[in-house]
C-alpha cells in the first residue's frame, strides 16, 4: 500500500486571482488544488465523472492549505497532486505548489463517497476497488 501517484500540472497566475498588491488571494490556493485534482483524475482515469458514471459523488469534507510564500501575479508554477492510498472508504489527495524550485504551499484535501440518495457509503466502491488493483494500488 505504499505506492504513490503522482502528477504535475503546470500554471500561470491571472490577474483576476490576485489581490490589489498583485498577490494570489489566499483562498485561490484551493481552486489551484482542485485543478490539480482534475488533471489527477483525467490522467489516471478516476474523475468526478467516473464516480458520478457508477452512481456516486465525491465530496469534499476537509481541506488544509499551508502557505510558505506568496505567489504574485504572472507568476508559473506548478501543482503536484499526490493520491495516498488508505483502505478508508476515501479520496485523500496531498498537494505542493512550486514556483521553479521554491516551495509556495502544501495542502491536503479528503472526499468521501456517498450514494445517488445523498447517504455516505462506509465502504470502498466497487468501481474504485477496481481502479485501485488497475493502478495496482492493491
Amino acid at each position: 500500500m505504499n505506492k504513490e501517484l503522482s502528477k504535475q500540472l503546470q500554471l500561470q497566475v491571472r490577474f483576476s486571482e490576485c489581490d490589489s498588491l498583485q498577490i494570489v488571494w489566499h483562498g485561490n490556493y484551493l481552486k489551484y488544488f482542485e485543478e490539480g485534482r482534475e488533471d489527477f483524475g483525467r490522467k489516471h482515469g478516476i474523475s468526478y465523472l467516473d464516480s458520478k458514471a457508477n452512481g456516486f459523488a465525491t465530496p469534499i469534507v476537509k481541506s488544509s492549505c499551508e502557505h510558505k510564500s506568496p505567489l504574485n501575479y504572472g507568476d508559473e508554477f506548478t501543482v503536484e497532486t499526490t493520491f495516498v492510498n488508505t483502505d478508508a472508504a476515501k479520496i485523500i489527495y496531498n498537494y505542493r505548489i512550486f514556483k521553479a524550485e521554491e516551495l509556495i504551499c502544501t495542502g491536503e484535501t479528503i472526499q468521501v463517497f456517498i450514494d445517488k440518495n445523498g447517504e455516505l457509503v462506509l465502504n470502498n466502491p466497487s468501481f474504485f476497488l477496481d481502479w485501485k488493483k488497475k493502478m495496482k494500488l492493491i
